[in-house]
């Protein structure tokens, strides 16, 4: 058996499908918006409604695998990473935006086995962009073939980032400063689509040069993670080390020294880690 993981990815791709259009018909309807950690924190009926689809499904033809949800995460359900298949679900990356009815909103899911990214598949519902990568056999939008940029100068670039309400003020400050920093390099422009996951693709298709973010979680960067490494980029921790899903931190590039250059250029703040309570 080559690709032990393909009939997953398979069914993964029908499932997220199936999201989509739940989420298509929500936005045609009013949206009951509720707040989880602060007025800013987001979460709609529709955001659990499609992550209890998402994982009864593939529960019901993967019943030993695990699963890592930001909703069940919020309802309480650990966050840990094992050696397991674990799916790891965002079924509504950029609910702002899918309560402002603003476009750029996604189903992301990535597929781990013994801690390793197999395939992550993004699909940006709105526009009816499917984004899909399994490891070693390139990424794709819509079966098209997809790579990134190729840029290495950072003054030819266009970098993507999340701005954001921030309880710690000198995160706050961090953060903004941050911005300030690289827009002066100077790069292109600096533009916040509103959903890391497309944010990721938006790297991997080659319309952005990179991306980076402090305080993300595992189910914004796991599927976008494959994606954007099998269509060339690189990825990697804030610090310029390696990256760990688990983190709540990132950089993705269409080259090692535009990445290398943000991670130097940047300054870090605690996030804590999504395999802790810190």
């Amino acid at each position: 058996m080559s690709d032990p993981w393909k009939e997953c990815m398979d069914h993964c791709v029908e499932v997220t499908k199936e999201a989509g259009k739940m989420i298509r018909e929500a936005l045609q309807k009013d949206i009951a918006v509720m707040h989880k950690s602060s007025p800013v924190d987001l979460v709609t009926e529709t955001d659990q409604k499609v992550e209890q689809l998402i994982i009864s499904s593939i529960k019901e033809k993967y019943p030993t695998h695990s699963f890592i949800g930001e909703e069940s995460v919020a309802a309480g359900a650990p966050s840990i990473l094992t050696d397991s298949p674990t799916w790891i679900i965002d079924p509504i990356d950029g609910t702002t935006n899918f309560v402002h009815r603003f476009p750029f909103v996604s189903v992301s899911i990535g597929f781990t086995v013994k801690k390793e990214i197999e395939f992550g598949i993004v699909y940006s519902c709105i526009e009816d962009k499917m984004y899909t990568a399994r490891k070693g056999k390139g990424a794709f939008c819509n079966g098209v073939p997809i790579e990134v940029s190729g840029q290495e100068d950072i003054n030819q670039s266009l970098v993507l980032t999340e701005m954001g309400f921030k309880k710690d003020p000198e995160h706050f400050k961090t953060m903004m400063a941050n911005m300030k920093t690289i827009i002066s390099l100077p790069v292109h422009g600096i533009r916040s689509p509103g959903s890391a996951a497309v944010n990721m693709c938006l790297v991997a298709c080659g319309s952005a040069d990179a991306y980076y973010h402090m305080g993300i979680h595992c189910w914004d960067m796991a599927g976008g993670a494959a994606i954007v490494t099998e269509a060339g980029g690189v990825i990697m921790d804030i610090s310029g080390g390696p990256f760990d899903l688990m983190s709540r931190r990132l950089i993705v590039a269409s080259s090692r020294v535009i990445a290398e250059r943000i991670a130097k250029e940047i300054t870090e703040f605690n996030v804590g880690r999504d395999d802790t309570d810190g």
